[in-house]
């Protein structure tokens, strides 16, 4: 795992929330749930996507689209369209639930012969878990937009191949399809030519950063100063502090109080038994007073008061995430020479 792959912890296509469509024009579906990422390819034919108070964007056959909820978006054969919006949220995919052509999972043969003009769409809607996964929203525009022809093309022929079929585990495959999918696309629009992607993103491709942060990534708890992390990174201090705030915008050792506050957050919310000293020490603190003012200082609330129910947390500003305590190492090795 690396900063970017962190990113997709705990995101996961789940069963009910996959839908495999056949549409003849007119349509449209109305994409009410508020999913905080959706995934929306096309297969065969066209239509547009039409998020709310943003310009519609048209969807060819091998693109993709993804949607950053929780405004609802549509999806219609042509903008303007007379067809009457269909509801399709996550439990809206077969007729008893409200859906006619919305399926869960499977190849919709009940539509008969679509026609020419059909288009199939495969959608994958996501929840985001905590405040890792969250970071991953906070990285992408409403709307993300990318084009056939890159890497994305071999997952769509897998899914073809797939939605086709009718076998045991299907389900199975195709929410791991969706899952490449997801990855994929969000990496080829962080790498378009002329794109902006964040900075900790390009900061990767450094010889120097990049292995900086997967060692932080790989060693959160460990007990890191600048002159350690430069040593393992084979470069002297000034050298790994100045391309890290180059690349960074923060200084090593704030970034990882930063990045060990939130995993700070998910620990006190995933392990309800655990105690403030327990999580403290899972992310590198001895002493939980000064985790718990690192804590408030970081996130504008107390590890307990995070943790209360009803707490309003306020927002953050972006950063990669962390690797859960007890991650194994990755293999860094030694590149660059001190200077």
């Amino acid at each position: 795992m690396d900063a970017f792959g962190d990113l997709f912890r705990g995101l996961r296509a789940q069963g009910s929330l996959f839908g495999n469509t056949i549409l003849s024009p007119p349509w449209a579906l109305h994409f009410v749930d508020g999913a905080p990422l959706t995934l929306c390819t096309v297969l065969g034919g066209s239509g547009w996507i039409v998020p709310e108070n943003r310009p519609p964007e048209l969807l060819r056959a091998g693109e993709t689209v993804i949607v950053r909820g929780p405004e609802p978006f549509t999806f219609v054969d042509e903008v303007g369209t007379r067809a009457e919006p269909i509801e399709c949220g996550e439990h809206c995919a077969t007729p008893d639930q409200g859906g006619t052509r919305y399926r869960l999972g499977w190849n919709d043969s009940t539509c008969g012969d679509p026609g020419d003009g059909a288009t199939t769409l495969i959608v994958g809607a996501y929840p985001v878990r905590g405040e890792i996964s969250r970071r991953l929203l906070d990285a992408l525009p409403v709307v993300l937009r990318v084009a056939s022809g890159g890497g994305t093309d071999a997952v769509l022929d897998h899914l073809a191949a797939e939605v086709a079929a009718d076998t045991p585990g299907q389900q199975v495959v195709l929410d791991r399809l969706l899952d490449w999918m997801l990855v994929c696309a969000v990496r080829e629009y962080f790498d378009r030519p002329g794109g902006e992607p964040p900075a900790w993103y390009a900061a990767q491709r450094d010889p120097v950063v990049g292995d900086a942060l997967r060692l932080l990534h790989a060693e959160p708890a460990a007990p890191w100063k600048v002159s350690s992390l430069a040593d393992r990174t084979g470069v002297s201090r000034s050298t790994l502090a100045k391309r890290f705030a180059h690349f960074v915008a923060e200084p090593p050792l704030t970034y990882l109080t930063r990045w060990r506050m939130t995993l700070a957050a998910d620990l006190l919310v995933e392990r309800e038994g655990a105690t403030v000293a327990e999580v403290a020490r899972a992310v590198g603190y001895t002493d939980a007073f000064a985790f718990s003012v690192a804590f408030k200082r970081i996130r504008g609330v107390s590890p307990s008061g995070f943790r209360r129910p009803g707490t309003v947390v306020p927002e953050q500003p972006v950063g990669p995430p962390l690797r859960p305590p007890g991650a194994v190492p990755a293999a860094v090795p030694v590149v660059g020479a001190r200077s």
